[in-house]
């Protein structure tokens, strides 16, 4: 039995600490990533306020092509396929670099999954060079997501990344 707790109006940098504290204890000694990403998944949705969807998509290759396909979520039903390049999770994807949108609206090609959502952080997820998926988070709140959300997600995102590689 797992019981983690938020840190109640804690500022970002404890809130992410205590996120990523949780997030290693819980993924700690298990090999399987969908588990992992399935937990991980519900404590960013307990954690972090004011989101919509949370989740994660795996880069899926085969003969033909790679693509992010879903993964495990907290939200409303999602987008199944996503081509590298296309949306805010296929741009993070394809440059390997955080993309912290305020206002999803005015991104280039954003995909709508869920109409509610107003600004969006992808983070990519990758191992020894090598892009296993991203995670991507969704809010209905305009500049939801700043500097210190990067910077938590990022380092929530590296600590964990042994236990999603496989």
């Amino acid at each position: 039995m797992f019981d983690f707790e938020a840190s109640d109006g804690a500022d970002k940098a404890v809130l992410y600490a205590d996120l990523r504290s949780s997030a290693l204890a819980i993924v700690e000694g298990e090999r399987d990533a969908i588990a992992n990403m399935a937990n991980v998944t519900a404590l960013i949705w307990q954690f972090l306020p004011d989101l919509n969807w949370a989740g994660f998509y795996r880069l899926v290759a085969n003969d033909e092509k790679s693509e992010l396909v879903l993964g495990p979520f907290q939200g409303k039903a999602a987008c199944i396929r996503i081509a590298l390049g296309q949306g805010v999770c296929g741009t993070a994807a394809a440059t390997r670099q955080t993309q912290c949108i305020a206002d999803v609206h005015a991104f280039p090609g954003h995909i709508a999954c869920d109409a509610a959502s107003a600004s969006e952080i992808v983070v990519p997820l990758v191992h020894g060079g090598r892009l296993i998926g991203v995670l991507d988070l969704d809010s209905p709140l305009l500049a939801r997501f700043d500097d210190d959300d990067v910077a938590g997600l990022e380092a929530l995102c590296a600590g964990i990344m042994p236990a999603l590689a496989g």
